[in-house]
């Protein structure tokens, strides 16, 4: 079994691995790169490797694991797709914002019906099978678990294992896990995360902005916020749809989620910046309303919050440089301990981590021997 490190690795974003075995090529994932210009946009797979491929299996619909689906397909992708339902509801919204509109148009999700698929199912490819479970990252997110009936290869994408939100399933034995190493080393647990992220709201009782994604962090936010908030009226229906995904979720929280959003005030940008907690997408500022919430509420003076990536190039690196928005981070990628619980749990196996810097790599090798900290976007191994 060959594995391909297409894009992630040594780096944050336009993450992409390929696997090849029993005659079969499979990419997990064509994210883009925030930030990045040129061909560093996109994953770092050549043209006749796509045309190759049986088909693209997609974890979640955040840019940088979907943003270059139809990038992909311009190149010569024919292969068959899979993604959940929840994943296919909110590709389109997330290719128009970061895909190239002429991509965009001529290869549109709908068209080519990908093919859905539930947390838990096994797609078998004949020669090599595609195993999946939740990730607890966002809801319909998954973690995929390749095998050829000898040799076995988990790609996690992106996992949150404590989350108090979303439900994750338990990663299998394998013989080589490709980890979520967003955090690197990083042990602050989400509960001293939260309580700092409630602490610093309460002490801007006339309102905050909080640019967040689409899907996923807008869930773990709206569990901690205080009783009254606001959102982009637009985030609306796909939150809602988020809510109704079924299985995702701890016991109860879909009720409480979904009695938040039903008390959350709708805002626009013909409306004043609220005197409450005000959440807009997406979390970089490079797209959707977020664009102008943060120019105004920077003019303004209004507390802005980032609780996420925050990538070079970016409007929300440049609110953070300029010290016109504060950061506490929410974490929705493993913490140190869980990435160790995860490794110990599928069997100590050889490990890579995606989605992370050398350096920040190299520090969590302390705690996961079995971690090659070297791994570099454009490499391969063989199982």
């Amino acid at each position: 079994m060959r594995i391909d490190l297409y894009g992630g690795f040594g780096e944050k974003g336009r993450t992409s691995v390929g696997i090849a075995s029993g005659g079969k090529n499979i990419l997990l994932d064509v994210g883009i790169k925030v930030g990045a210009t040129g061909r560093e946009y996109y994953s770092a797979i050549d043209d006749a490797a796509i045309q190759k491929l049986d088909a693209v299996f997609i974890s979640h619909a955040h840019e940088d694991h979907i943003g270059g689906l139809a990038w992909l397909q311009s190149r010569g992708f024919h292969g068959r797709i899979f993604m959940t339902a929840e994943t296919f509801a909110e590709a389109a919204a997330m290719l128009n914002q970061y895909g190239e509109q002429d991509h965009v148009q001529a290869f549109a999700v709908a068209a080519r019906k990908a093919e859905l698929f539930t947390s838990g199912d096994t797609i078998d490819l004949g020669g090599l099978s595609v195993s999946t479970g939740r990730s607890g990252h966002v809801a319909g997110g998954v973690w995929f678990a390749a095998s050829n009936g000898q040799k076995s290869a988990v790609y996690t994408a992106d996992v949150v294992p404590d989350s108090a939100v979303l439900a994750m399933d338990p990663i299998p034995r394998c013989d080589l896990l490709v980890l979520d190493a967003s955090y690197g080393d990083d042990a602050v647990s989400s509960e001293e995360r939260i309580a700092a992220i409630r602490h610093w709201i309460a002490e801007r009782p006339d309102g905050c902005l909080l640019p967040v994604p689409l899907s996923g962090k807008p869930l773990e936010l709206m569990a901690i916020l205080p009783e009254r908030f606001a959102i982009h009226g637009s985030m609306r229906e796909p939150v809602a749809a988020q809510i109704a995904a079924k299985g995702a979720f701890r016991t109860g929280v879909d009720a409480l989620l979904a009695e938040r959003l039903a008390n959350a005030l709708d805002w626009s940008e013909f409306d004043s910046l609220p005197d409450c907690p005000l959440m807009t997408f997406d979390g970089m500022g490079s797209a959707g309303p977020s664009v102008e919430a943060i120019g105004r509420a920077a003019d303004q003076q209004y507390p802005i919050l980032l609780t996420g990536h925050i990538p070079p190039n970016t409007p929300a690196a440049e609110l953070f440089e300029t010290q016109c928005a504060a950061w506490i981070r929410l974490p929705t990628h493993p913490t140190r301990q869980g990435n160790v619980a995860i490794w110990e749990g599928a069997g100590r196996p050889a490990t890579l981590g995606h989605s992370c810097s050398l350096a920040s790599l190299a520090a969590l090798k302390q705690y996961l021997p079995a971690l090659d900290d070297t791994a570099r976007t454009g490499g391969h191994i063989d199982i």
